[in-house]
């Protein structure tokens, strides 16, 4: 009873920091799954919500919301970017995507640079949840109470958006057959540009939540961006439940494994990352070996 006394509030920790990278992957999934888009360049987006939400930041509910508005927005105009930049090379392969989106990273990392220079850019909150609350005897931020609650809203509404509306039913259809949703009427490149943009906007939106956590510096967006990948693999691609599980995972490991094992938790992470490759890679194996027999009796 002591020792999970002792790893409550690193256990809850998780479970903020697992949200908060539910959140910056969500977009990224979306768009790898559903749109067969290879975003490099979305933990710049990430990056650019925070530094958005920083500047307008004065500690007021008004900045507050500001913030998280021009953080959407200058997502949701990154990931325009994207779209225009990604299309004609929607044909064309993983590999082209990854290199023109690697590229918009680093003209994207510089301009941030450049713009808010080489520290890190802490973010004002509202005094209400500035301080701390007590739970179970624990004391506990309160920002990040606040900010579990409103990222399981979120996780709540895009399982509810991807699986139960026609917009939702519209994106899983573009995946499977592109050309059929064009023979309905809709343009596929329409299709694949408000994808982007709905990606941009989730990554700008988890910055700008994310910022008081996660404070925008030069070394965010290549974080986020690694951490987000490692959800992707361990969740199947285009999933929202299994980048759900698979960052609160993550979150654990990176708060509660470090508490428990400082020494093991990096190798603990990768090593999982390896196990659901080596798992996703069999059963496709055995998938396809059994294809063959049944094509053969």
């Amino acid at each position: 009873m002591g020792a999970i006394n002792a790893h409550f509030v690193p256990a809850l920790d998780g479970v903020a920091y697992g949200l908060l990278l539910f959140v910056a992957a969500a977009g990224l999934t979306l768009l790898f799954g559903i749109g067969g888009v290879l975003n490099i360049a979305h933990g710049t987006l990430f990056a650019l919500g925070g530094y958005l939400a920083a500047t307008v930041s004065n500690g007021s509910w008004s900045s507050a919301f500001l913030g998280l508005a021009v953080a959407t927005v200058g997502g949701t105009l990154g990931g325009a970017v994207l779209a225009a930049g990604t299309l004609p090379l929607a044909e064309r392969g993983h590999l082209p995507q990854a290199l023109l989106t690697f590229g918009l990273s680093l003209v994207g990392g510089d301009i941030l640079s450049t713009v808010y220079g080489g520290d890190e850019h802490p973010v004002v909150i509202p005094n209400s949840v500035n301080g701390t609350v007590h739970i179970f005897g624990h004391v506990y931020p309160t920002y990040r109470l606040m900010f579990i609650v409103v990222a399981s809203v979120l996780a709540l509404a895009g399982t509810y958006v991807l699986g139960r509306t026609r917009a939702g039913s519209l994106l899983r259809a573009a995946a499977d057959d592109r050309d059929m949703v064009g023979a309905m009427g809709y343009a596929p490149w329409r299709v694949h540009a408000a994808l982007c943009g709905a990606a941009g906007a989730l990554a700008g939106l988890a910055g700008g939540l994310g910022a008081p956590i996660i404070g925008p510096g030069p070394d965010t967006a290549d974080k986020v961006l690694m951490l987000s990948m490692v959800v992707i693999v361990l969740g199947k691609p285009g999933s929202v439940v299994g980048a759900f599980l698979a960052a609160i995972a993550v979150g654990e490991i990176e708060t509660l494994g470090v508490s428990i094992s400082s020494n093991w938790a990096p190798y603990l992470l990768f090593g999982l990352m390896a196990v659901a490759l080596v798992v996703r890679t069999f059963r496709s194996s055995s998938a396809s070996a059994g294809a063959a027999v049944g094509a053969h009796a």
